[in-house]
């Protein structure tokens, strides 16, 4: 995901520094004007305005902002090198509950934070029309919307800091239990006799129709290819983080729990890395 959205950035006139683990990603930059490659994240802090970061859980998250080194004795975190001048911006799908605690510590280093996870795949990654989803104050916001912008299509701030995290976790809680939906209803559709293209079409111009209906069964799950760009393993994670969250919302919690269970079954049983469209063979497989 980061890849598109750092093209995007670019082709708004922006001027990128970046830094990745996989120094594969950072060659996909080399010719690039206005890139520029750093050998660190403390190097794309000291060159940057605002820091964006594009990382897979909070665990991550929480390494790099306060324990870099991951040992004792280690460097400390990116926290420390920040400026109040600067913003930092949490676009991937961490857990609520610790971002608005990480919030809450940038706050009292003088440091503006927002989260603004994103919806959409990388398609809509690659086209600048992801829809974001974000928390903070509302002055912070302001500011970094039009970064935010060149990158998405639908911006929308549903409250103060954790809010952006927790409303792409519920999103997320949605689309994965209407996909296993889907799943289990084509499998049953195709026992009966029925070709499932012709079953996903009628789901399509009815009111069974979803993001899975629309965008993933013919592109990934019927052809087989199971290519969405998105892991089931990060599909899993994302529902536990959702899961977490309800039950610390004291709210009713049956169907996610089950939810999660099914996912678990799916990651567990398939190859590792396997993409989250593949739980439409693990279905047929269990059937």
């Amino acid at each position: 995901m980061g890849v598109p959205m750092v093209r995007c950035l670019l082709k708004q006139g922006h001027s990128v520094s970046g830094f990745d683990l996989n120094a594969a990603a950072l060659g996909l930059f080399s010719d690039v004007p206005d890139f520029h490659s750093k050998p660190s994240p403390s190097a794309v802090v000291e060159s940057s305005d605002v820091l964006i970061l594009m990382l897979p859980d909070s665990n991550v998250v929480d390494k790099l902002l306060w324990s870099a080194g991951g040992s004792e004795g280690s460097p400390k975190g990116i926290a420390e090198l920040l400026n109040s001048a600067q913003i930092l911006i949490d676009m991937g799908s961490s857990d609520p509950v610790r971002t608005r605690a990480n919030a809450e510590k940038l706050k009292s280093l003088g440091i503006e934070f927002v989260d603004a996870p994103v919806s959409g795949g990388v398609k809509r990654a690659v086209d600048g029309t992801l829809s974001i989803m974000i928390g903070g104050g509302t002055s912070t916001v302001e500011a970094v919307t039009p970064i935010l912008s060149a990158m998405g299509k639908t911006l929308t701030h549903v409250g103060p800091s954790g809010a952006g995290h927790a409303v792409k976790a519920l999103n997320n809680y949605v689309s994965a239990s209407g996909l296993l939906a889907v799943c289990e209803a084509l499998v049953a559709a195709q026992k009966f006799g029925i070709d499932p293209h012709l079953a996903n079409k009628v789901f399509n111009t009815s009111t069974g129709k979803n993001n899975t209906t629309d965008v993933k069964v013919e592109n990934f799950m019927l052809s087989g290819t199971y290519g969405s760009g998105f892991s089931m393993s990060l599909m899993r994670k994302d529902l536990q983080t959702a899961l977490d969250f309800i039950d610390r919302m004291g709210t009713t919690d049956a169907f996610a729990k089950q939810c999660v269970s099914s996912w678990s079954a799916a990651e567990g049983a398939l190859a590792k890395g396997a993409d989250h469209t593949a739980m439409y063979k693990y279905i047929l497989d269990q059937s």
